[in-house]
């Protein structure tokens, strides 16, 4: 890990590049009313386990016109995350701007007022991502918004995955017990690099309440197109365009 915050109230940190960490490049832990600024992460796409920023347990934080292209998550979001603005970030490589995962720990915080607007997100695994494990600990993640995201060619543009399971180390048979609600993702235009450019996975144990799609402009233009969308265990709240036709 190149650079750790622990326990920081009103700061900013600006102008800082972080390349090439074995592990996150940044840890943000218990931390208030702390913002980046034009802050770059530079790390080969294929290294693993290097988020750009990791946040948990922290108030206030604010990730500003900063550029991040990595191996894992540009930012990642873990509980007890509280009031998090993240705007005009660059991210790519990498595998997105991820809320979580979550549920894989007992006793974990909160998650909510996540706020990201205004992104740019290219050749990524996945643009925008909640994620909870199956058949493990309880949570809550809710008031959740993306706005005003542009996608080129990623993979997974818009998803909500409930059944996050890499390598194939949980059982599937039961579900995430980790609550969702209140999420919303709008104006969200561009190419997905997939058929299905909207995946909304929910728990069928906590299905997710108050999901929120509007303006979402997404096309695919390869075998299997044009652009899809997959909805379970979730009534989304459609409006305006929705060019991935399928929820």
């Amino acid at each position: 890990m190149n650079i750790r915050f622990d326990f920081i109230t009103n700061a900013l940190v600006r102008d800082i590049t972080s390349r090439d960490s074995k592990n996150f490049h940044v840890n943000v832990l218990g931390c208030r009313n702390l913002t980046f600024q034009h802050f770059t992460v530079r790390a080969p796409g294929e290294s693993v386990n290097t988020d750009g920023i990791h946040i948990g347990r922290s108030t206030g934080i604010y990730i500003i016109d900063s550029k991040i292209g990595t191996g894992d998550d540009c930012i990642s979001v873990g509980d007890g995350t509280e009031e998090l603005h993240i705007t005009g970030v660059t991210c790519g490589p990498g595998h997105g701007i991820s809320v979580g995962s979550l549920g894989k720990y007992p006793n974990e915080k909160p998650v909510s007022g996540i706020f990201v607007k205004n992104c740019t997100i290219s050749d990524t695994t996945n643009g925008v991502r909640i994620k909870s494990w199956p058949n493990l600990y309880g949570g809550v993640a809710s008031n959740m918004h993306f706005e005003d995201i542009v996608m080129n060619n990623v993979q997974n543009p818009v998803i909500i995955d409930q059944v996050y399971c890499p390598w194939n180390q949980c059982s599937l048979k039961a579900p995430s017990k980790v609550k969702i609600s209140d999420v919303s993702f709008k104006s969200i235009r561009g190419t997905s690099a997939t058929p299905v450019a909207v995946r909304i996975a929910c728990s069928s144990g906590f299905p997710c309440q108050n999901v929120k799609l509007a303006n979402i402009n997404l096309a695919y233009r390869g075998p299997g197109g044009p652009a899809k969308s997959q909805c379970s265990n979730v009534k989304p709240i459609i409006s305006g365009i929705m060019s991935a036709s399928g929820c």
